[in-house]
């Protein structure tokens, strides 16, 4: 495959350093965990259009540019290496709103496309529940038909941003006298219900509590915000996880870069490189993250339609990630089970960036989808194998 980057790309490369350059101030470049500094960050990138380049546009433009697909990657790659914040806007720009313009109908689009593009309306996902975590056929969530709106009733699990979103998507049950995926649909709701949505978080053993739980107690969403129509859950469900992976992963490798380079660094000033077999694992992690890079771009392109291709990207950072952290923890030696200050008794034990992100990183094979689950889908959606067993 030839994927390589011309003058046109060179072009909209130094326009989105020199935008980035100019617009970040040190807060944000160093990861502001202010929230209305984060969302005032959404909204500036809304202004300039950088929001939702990469949509389909052949219903229209909601005052974002218009970017091929190399210059989406451009735009990732940059917005990275600025260490510019993590979007707070990624669930919206990335997963509703390719979902709105792919199932939902021309008012659905009028209605959701727009704010997101402005960086006004920030969405959470509500798929997984105690029980059902990666198997969404299994989801007990119910939305009951009443008059012109629907009535959810039921819990959502390992729910980011969920007390920060103006709204979440739902999967839910709309027709009891079904089971599996038949009879789900897939709702718009809007979080500013008081006594009818209640958010708890989930504290991990970072000490932050980047999770929720959500509970629906007779929570309503309008009819005509179902997606897809009623009874289409499934098929639209499906897509948006289809849609999940994409160029968003080659910003991701470019943050994985610098945390490799990070340790490698650590490696050489502590000696930690003169071991042979630490300094195997550490070009093993190189290696690695150059095939993540190649087998992104490879799926980007003729490859995207590849019924697996999300499910093996998956496999392949969650995995990669999680040794990393490890890798981390073993250059640093005994020293990384120390906080970075002096501990005591009556303060609180504090984590530095690298004990948060090994810790953290133990999520990685889990969240979105489990290792196992990945495999399923490509045992049977690939191989052709069903229940490990050849059809």
């Amino acid at each position: 495959m030839d994927f390589s980057f011309g003058a046109d790309d060179a072009a909209f490369r130094e326009e989105a350093r020199c935008w980035l350059a100019e617009h970040l101030g040190e807060g944000l470049a160093a990861g502001s965990g202010d929230w209305s500094v984060r969302r005032a960050w959404e909204r500036e990138l809304g202004r300039a259009g950088w929001i939702g380049i990469g949509w389909d546009r052949a219903h229209g433009s909601y005052g974002n540019r218009g970017a091929t697909l190399t210059q989406q990657v451009v735009w990732a790659e940059e917005y990275a290496a600025a260490r510019a914040p993590g979007r707070v806007g990624h669930i919206g720009e990335n997963l509703l709103a390719p979902t709105v313009i792919a199932y939902g109908d021309a008012a659905q689009r009028d209605r959701f496309l727009a704010p997101v593009a402005r960086g006004e309306e920030l969405w959470c996902q509500g798929y997984s529940e105690p029980g059902a975590g990666s198997d969404l056929a299994a989801v007990r969530t119910a939305a009951v038909r009443d008059g012109a709106t629907y009535r959810i009733s039921g819990q959502k699990i390992w729910t980011s941003l969920a007390r920060e979103a103006d709204w979440i998507f739902v999967l839910a049950r709309t027709d009891p006298a079904e089971r599996g995926h038949r009879g789900l649909s897939f709702l718009l709701v809007p979080m500013d219900q008081p006594g009818r949505i209640e958010v708890r978080p989930i504290r991990q053993m970072t000490g932050t509590a980047e999770f929720n739980e959500v509970f629906f107690d007779g929570a309503v969403a309008r009819a005509e915000h179902v997606v897809g129509g009623p009874g289409a859950g499934w098929r639209v469900a499906t897509g948006l996880l289809a849609l999940e992976r994409g160029v968003s992963t080659l910003a991701q490798q470019v943050a994985f870069g610098r945390e490799l380079s990070d340790v490698v660094a650590e490696a050489v000033r502590t000696g930690a490189a003169d071991d042979p077999v630490l300094r195997d694992r550490l070009v093993r992690q190189w290696a690695e993250l150059r095939v993540m890079r190649w087998n992104a771009l490879r799926t980007l392109g003729p490859a995207a339609g590849d019924a697996g291709a999300p499910s093996v990207a998956k496999l392949l950072w969650a995995g990669w990630h999680q040794r990393m952290g490890e890798l981390a923890m073993h250059v640093r030696g005994a020293g990384a089970a120390a906080g970075p200050g002096a501990w005591s008794a009556d303060a609180p034990y504090e984590l530095d960036a690298a004990q948060r992100r090994f810790l953290f990183s133990r999520a990685d094979t889990v969240y979105g989808g489990s290792d196992e689950i990945q495999r399923s889908i490509i045992a049977g959606r690939v191989l052709g194998l069903d229940g490990g067993r050849k059809r």
